[in-house]
């Protein structure tokens, strides 16, 4: 089956319902008009661009240029989990910590999936490497900086119980127990949630993509339910080191509580 071009003009059509949107939120004074209408010119400028450098990035397939283009891929995620945190851990800390666990977690499970499990020649090939790296960044950024966020502000508000703990003799895993369990599940939940509604509720977007390429809906599913697995998996564990190294931080080497080393973040 034919693939179906899009010309821009036609593009200019979907952007005219987002200019509608925005005049009725600022008719309702909703307060977004601003945000929805950068937001909406930014997805049409970034995926542009990103189309131009996958063509080029495609035509030349070399390794190097697939390494830097995640590299990039990997400290935009890392800037936006620290962005996305209301109170944050100061210093290089705050994108060290959610960029390491997404470099972990996102790069191992995806070199797993290319190498074991759909095994393109060669194993980085850009066609599968870049859609499955971007789709697993996207979706752990998101868990992580859940994650560090619920992490931080638990901790902020419920300081006193955990000086309490403290003195009763508890180490700082103990007194904060409850509080990463509960970071680690906020985190995760997105994902399984996601899962949990696939085909049911909605058609996720990969799966949705193949299909109106002209691929046969049985591979696309599978596909589909590959992503989805290798996402929830990354996203986990992500979570998982993020939460751990963070809350290591909170605490200094005598295991004291160390809230100095939070900032507030002005929204």
């Amino acid at each position: 089956m034919e693939v179906i071009d899009l010309a821009w003009w036609k593009l200019g059509l979907a952007a005219l319902l987002v200019l509608a949107l925005a005049g009725v939120s600022l008719w309702a004074r909703l307060g977004i008009t601003r945000s929805l209408l950068i937001a909406s010119a930014r997805t049409g400028i970034q995926l542009a661009l990103i189309g131009l450098v996958l063509e080029a990035l495609f035509a030349s397939a070399r390794l190097y240029w697939i390494a830097l283009l995640a590299t990039v891929m990997l400290l935009v995620a890392g800037r936006e989990v620290m962005a996305r945190q209301q109170r944050r851990l100061r210093g290089i800390w705050a994108f060290g910590i959610g960029t390491g666990a997404m470099f972990v977690s996102s790069f191992a499970v995806t070199v797993l999936a290319l190498t074991v499990i759909i095994g393109p020649s060669p194993w980085y090939a850009p066609q599968y490497a870049i859609p499955l790296l971007g789709m697993m960044l996207g979706n752990t950024m998101t868990g992580v900086a859940l994650s560090l966020d619920r992490l931080n502000e638990s901790v902020w508000h419920q300081r006193a119980v955990i000086e309490n703990r403290l003195m009763l003799g508890q180490t700082w895993r103990q007194a904060v127990e409850d509080i990463r369990k509960d970071a680690m599940r906020g985190g995760m939940m997105p994902s399984i949630n996601a899962m949990a509604a696939a085909g049911i509720v909605s058609l996720p977007g990969m799966m949705t993509g193949q299909i109106l390429a002209g691929s046969p809906p049985a591979v696309a599913v599978k596909y589909q339910i590959l992503v989805m697995l290798i996402i929830t998996v990354g996203t986990g564990f992500g979570a998982l080191m993020a939460v751990s190294w963070g809350s290591r931080r909170l605490f200094d080497e005598r295991e004291r509580l160390r809230l100095d080393r939070l900032v507030k973040v002005g929204k």
